[in-house]
């Protein structure tokens, strides 16, 4: 059974609301750990130059088109294509695929937000203070070997995330990730200005803002092409295209302001919460991934004049990034219920919240219980349930969301940038259209190639 009640469509209460959400949900934990850990492998300014040239390039314009098929549809994607897509036409089965990430990317994604809000209350009760790294390094390791505690804060992550949607579009999910963004962005830039105010600050900011071409071709041409294929892939993988993420935000505004420059503004924001996630590392101290966000930095902070304060706040901020992520893909899941069989918000919430936090058990025990399962050249389960999400669905999702905005035999170029360039700011630029037709699916091919490599033992 599929509703078609466009007249009931929720709408957002402010353009502000609109912008915070679809940013809170590009915001995540990958630009607070993984951004400024990889910037440090490659390169420093001279990466960020290169991040920053590939998000423009490359996934702004699919921005653009998740954006604009939700906004042409008043659908997310679970009717989007189905009204969009040409009579007799299969596109709109992609929306199983879509549903299907979604489920698969939070699978994982509350066991890991779970960490954050429990490493808010180990900071606050002062569990690092004058603790060795050994012993810092020790609580992480006990915590991730304790499937009660994981399961616990899994469900209170997910709990939060349920409560917000099932009060609604406007008084749920807007109002809290609105005032929740704007406290991220406050905690932030404190802890900005406090690490670039630390002595030694400076040769590590110097070195994450100055570029050096030098770096970019440090062992030749080889060393550039790794380079510019992390540049391309995290300038992709942080705006969550191609699994509905952006596309059901598109469908709750209206044509009031064109879509390219709506776009440009939270690829801007979501960018300069990366880069200011990579002021605080640098100014503090780069290391990587959970091993700087659980061991070094704790010690770091203790070492500080109120050192558990700064702790308890950087939790906090990761907090809000984790879960601002977590709204919003839970409104696209419950929203997907309420579109294709009709259910009322309380009901999709209900059914949706019981299979989120059924699926997501797995991931839990995959730290400890079912520590054993693993996949050569992957990982764990929740290194394998990344691995289809980040280098298989969003990918090929994205390919297919692009092929069918330019080509005859989907909506159409015409249509997309029709509908695009709707209302007040930047068209969608006409002269690129053969640069998006043929360039950047070839680019999202080698994307979708290179993830593939490391499991065939290539790197």
């Amino acid at each position: 059974m599929t509703t078609d009640n466009t007249n009931e469509r929720e709408r957002f209460g402010s353009r502000l609301g609109f912008l915070l959400i679809s940013a809170g949900c590009a915001i995540g934990l990958g630009n607070v750990w993984r951004f400024p850990y990889i910037t440090g492998e490659y390169g420093g300014g001279a990466f960020v130059m290169l991040y920053i040239l590939f998000l423009v390039l490359f996934s702004l314009p699919i921005l653009v088109m998740e954006f604009a098929v939700g906004r042409g549809a008043q659908r997310g994607p679970a009717r989007a294509y189905d009204v969009l897509e040409p009579a007799g036409s299969k596109w709109h089965w992609v929306k199983w695929m879509a549903l299907a990430g979604n489920f698969l990317l939070m699978m994982f994604y509350t066991t890991v937000a779970g960490w954050m809000l429990a490493y808010v209350q180990k900071s606050a009760v002062g569990m690092f203070n004058n603790q060795s790294p050994e012993a810092v390094g020790g609580v992480f390791d006990a915590m991730l070997a304790n499937p009660g505690e994981l399961i616990l804060w899994m469900i209170v992550v997910s709990v939060v995330g349920l409560a917000v949607c099932a009060v609604g579009l406007r008084k749920g999910v807007e109002r809290v990730t609105k005032y929740m963004m704007l406290a991220l962005l406050i905690v932030m830039a404190v802890l900005v200005v406090r690490s670039v105010t630390l002595p030694g600050a400076a040769e590590g900011i110097k070195f994450y803002l100055m570029p050096d071409l030098g770096n970019l071709f440090g062992s030749g041409i080889a060393h550039f092409g790794q380079v510019a294929y992390a540049a391309m892939g995290q300038s992709f993988f942080t705006l969550s295209l191609g699994i509905g993420s952006m596309l059901i935000f598109g469908s709750y505004i209206e044509r009031n302001h064109t879509l390219m420059g709506e776009s440009l503004r939270i690829g801007a924001l979501d960018t300069g919460v990366a880069l200011m996630a990579g002021l605080f590392a640098f100014g503090v101290e780069p290391g990587a991934g959970p091993g700087l966000v659980f061991v070094t930095l704790p010690n770091v902070f203790d070492q500080m004049p109120l050192g558990q304060l700064w702790c308890t706040l950087f939790f906090v901020f990761l907090s809000f990034a984790a879960l601002s992520t977590v709204i919003a893909v839970f409104e696209n899941i419950i929203a997907f219920s309420m579109d294709q069989w009709g259910m009322s918000r309380g009901k999709a919430t209900v059914i949706n919240g019981i299979l989120l936090i059924l699926l997501s058990l797995p991931c839990a025990l995959g730290f400890n219980v079912w520590s054993g399962f693993t996949i050569p050249n992957i990982g764990d389960i929740q290194a394998i349930e990344d691995f289809i999400v980040s280098n298989n669905m969003l990918p090929i999702g994205s390919l297919i969301i692009l092929l069918f905005c330019t080509s005859k035999k989907g909506w159409g170029w015409d249509k997309f940038t029709a509908e695009a360039d709707q209302g007040v700011g930047p068209k969608y630029p006409q002269w690129t259209r053969a640069y998006v037709s043929y360039v950047i699916p070839a680019l999202i091919i080698v994307v979708l190639v290179m993830g593939w490599l490391p499991v065939f033992g290539i790197q």
